[in-house]
């Protein structure tokens, strides 16, 4: 990993099963991925992470540009507490993070723009429509939704992932969707949807999906 923002992103965690972790999350995406992504994102301004987790991502998105100010959301209280720890040493002022509830979120207040990363397939499937939707009115028209997830095509590559999200959590419910029916609940929700496959040498079957806010929402 070439970044010096990862490395020092990683040793701001004092556990080393954390740590363990993080060196996970960002080999699977990896700096390419991060790059890819991170292109989407407005140098400045409010950018929302929702299912941040420990806080990797969005330490890494504020680490690397200073004027973006990224809010956080998560449902577990450890992870934001070490998150917010993370972010005090390493100095991070253009970051903030909430216990909550992705299911519960109700648009309020505005981003330029959202993502979720390898989130949407931990989500109960009937709570993924009302949560695009609630996504779709916090941004502006033109606003950009970028979303990772896991397609359910190659079989092959989906049940790969599946005994290693089981893995990694054994309790979280895991259901994944495919890339048409994603595209489809994000065109009701008032998105405009492109998707690209992102290669990988391991066998994931990566999309990311950028969506554009459409103005008529």
């Amino acid at each position: 990993m070439r970044s010096d923002a990862v490395r020092s992103i990683i040793r701001a965690y004092d556990d080393p099963l954390v740590r363990a972790y993080c060196w996970g999350r960002f080999g699977i995406l990896r700096q390419r991925f991060l790059d890819e992504i991170g292109q989407y994102l407005p140098e400045a301004g409010p950018v929302l992470d929702i299912g941040c987790g420990f806080g990797l991502f969005s330490l890494y998105y504020a680490a690397t540009a200073p004027r973006r100010l990224l809010h956080g959301l998560d449902v577990d209280r450890r992870r934001i507490a070490l998150a917010r720890r993370a972010a005090g040493r390493l100095g991070l002022e253009n970051v903030m993070y909430e216990q909550r509830d992705a299911r519960d979120f109700k648009g309020d207040g505005e981003f330029l723009a959202a993502y979720m990363l390898d989130i949407v397939h931990h989500i109960p499937p009937e709570s993924v429509p009302p949560l695009l939707r609630q996504l779709s009115r916090c941004l502006p028209p033109g606003g950009l939704l970028l979303i990772k997830d896991v397609d359910t095509r190659p079989a092959w590559k989906r049940w790969f992932t599946w005994a290693l999200d089981k893995a990694m959590a054994p309790a979280t419910p895991v259901r994944y969707w495919s890339a048409e029916e994603l595209s489809a609940a994000l065109d009701d929700a008032g998105f405009g949807v492109r998707r690209h496959v992102m290669v990988d040498l391991l066998p994931y079957p990566h999309i990311l999906y950028v969506c554009t806010r459409r103005a008529s929402t």
